[in-house]
Formats: C-alpha cells, structure tokens, sequence
C-alpha cells in the first residue's frame, strides 16, 4: 500500500491520479472540510481516507503493510500566522513519520517548498549541507517550519542516524493545474486570472516594491502540476535516490508572461493592470525565484520540463474551460 498525505490537495489528488491509473493500493491522510476539496479524490479507488489525529492509529494497525508515504500534506498559506499550529502539523508530524518510515521500512518522499530560500540572496542551489542551510532565512512561518525539518533531516545524517531506506525532499517551485480550486486565496494567479479573461476584463497584479524590479518585472519558476507527478514517481521507482532536490523547471518568467498566456488560451487579448501589494505581503514577497535543476538532472532525472504557455494551455482548455475541471 501507498499512503499519500495531502491527497486531496492539490499536488497530492494529482499524483493520486497517476497512482490510481497504475492499479496501486492508496490510502489517504487529509482533511476533506466541508466544501469541494472531496471532489479531487472522488474518482479514486481507495484503501481508507485517515484524518491526520487518527494516521497513529492506522499506521499501527498497517505495519509492514505500507511500502512507501508520500508526506505532501501541510499548512500551505503563506499568511497564516498561527507557528505553533503550523510546527506542530508541518514539522513535529513530518518528524513522526519519518521515524515511522525508518523502523518499518518504508521509502519516505516529503514536500519541502522553495519558501525555504526566503528572499533568494543566497541563492536557489539545493544543497542539504548543514551549513548552507543554516545561511537561508525564509520570509513566512511556512517557509521556517519546511526549512526546519530540512535542516533536522541533515542533522540525523551526520549523526549516522539510519534513517527510512529512502528519504527524498522537494522543494517545489510555484506549482500550477487542476484540482486546486480549494485553495482559495492560495490559488496560482492562472486561476484567478481565467475569469477575468473569459469576460474579456483586465486583470490587476501586484505593483512592484523593490526598485530593483519594474510592476511587470517579478520572476518566478512555474511548474506545471504533471511534470511534478512525473518527478515523484520516478523518486518511488528510484529507492536509491536520496536528498533535499528542487523542483521547477529551472527558467524563472514574469507574472506578466503568464497573465498573456491565459488571455491567449482563452482568445483574447491581454488586459494587465497593477494594484497595490497588502502591506503585510511587502516584506515577505519573494521578487525572484528560479530552481538550480542541476542536482536532480545529475541524480539521472532527464525528462523535460513542460513550457509555460504549454502548460497553461492546457490547464485552460482541457480542465479550467470544462464542465468538470477535475483530474
């Protein structure tokens, strides 16, 4: 059996997707609250759905029995601003499981975020040496407690604690596709720009507050949802391969490249405008993020990466355009 924290997010109802389509055994660990987050794992077949209090329990009751965990769950908002709500589910439950996959023998493949680089003046080079993490200083609560358990996996390393057979971090770069309706605020721009385009309307993103960039200059590295999957099971079928590894495409673009691409997949023109930044975003905006892909290429991984306008083209007309946007 495979057990998937996050399943019914969006990177993890994804790559449940592709599990499902190869005739694994699933189980689930999430919170499915009370919209349509149920919606993204409603065409699986699968083994149990576990809230995260009761996952002790059955990972007790399945010893042995789970080959591998895929630990994509977490508190993702980049805003909330309760830490100890967040260490206690992105840090002390991503510290349980690990230990977990060590005494029983399970491959452990973990989400960490590109949120870890903070402000990126250190650059964006994946490298678990303790020093050089303890030289990267996130900007969010969600950041620090990802980087916090990147740093306490290296820790164990050189203590020569022997850890599960396979411990594999990503930092995912900014991931977009379908079945992330539930994100709400959290939603990739491509999503809340889709509206505004159909109607033929202009669509505001964020003024620029470094003068270092211009409104339209911002950078980041985008990466469609699928090219993630693809990564993540080549890491299962890989057991061997182990480490803190980027995930993006390794070519950062503008928010306004990807404004243009909507408006084209929908047929219309651009219509990009810029509004004022949330003064509580000003301090903690990362302007620029770009994944060093090298480490990943070199560890054996060789397929490329999907192209912005690729990939928002499909998210537009084959998902987002549809009656049923759903994987």
């Amino acid at each position: 059996m495979i057990l998937v924290t996050g399943g019914a997010g969006f990177i993890g109802s994804n790559l449940l997707a592709a599990l499902d389509g190869r005739g694994e055994r699933l189980a689930v660990c999430d919170h499915l609250g009370h919209a349509e987050k149920w919606r993204n794992i409603a065409r699986r077949g699968l083994e149990d759905i576990i809230p995260p209090e009761g996952l002790a329990e059955f990972l007790h009751r399945h010893e042995g029995d789970i080959e591998a965990i895929f630990h994509l769950g977490a508190i993702s908002t980049t805003t909330e601003t309760d830490a100890d709500l967040i260490i206690e589910n992105n840090f002390r439950f991503s510290c349980m499981l690990w230990q977990w996959c060590r005494d029983f023998n399970a491959q452990f493949i973990y989400a960490s975020s590109a949120a870890t680089y903070g402000d990126g003046r250190n650059g964006f080079k994946d490298d678990d040496n303790i020093e050089v993490l303890a030289k990267l200083h996130p900007l969010n609560p969600y950041g620090w407690s990802k980087h916090l358990f990147d740093r306490w996996v290296a820790r164990r390393k050189t203590r020569n604690d022997d850890g599960p057979t396979q411990c594999t971090g990503l930092k995912f770069f900014n991931v977009y596709g379908p079945n992330e309706y539930h994100k709400d605020s959290q939603r990739s721009v491509i999503h809340q720009i889709y509206p505004f385009a159909v109607r033929d309307e202009a669509f505001s993103l964020f003024k620029s507050y470094d003068p270092k960039y211009r409104d339209d200059g911002p950078l980041r590295d985008f990466i469609w949802v699928g090219d993630c999957v693809k990564v993540l099971l080549w890491l299962l079928e890989n057991p061997k391969i182990n480490g803190l590894f980027n995930l993006g495409t390794g070519k950062a673009r503008r928010f306004d490249d990807l404004a243009k691409a909507v408006y084209q997949a929908v047929g219309k023109e651009p219509k990009i405008i810029y509004r004022d930044m949330p003064e509580e975003l000003r301090g903690k905006y990362q302007y620029f993020t770009e994944a060093d892909m090298g480490k990943l290429h070199a560890a054996g991984y060789t397929t490329p990466f999907t192209a912005l306008e690729d990939g928002v083209k499909i998210y537009v007309q084959k998902y987002l355009a549809t009656e049923d946007p759903y994987v």
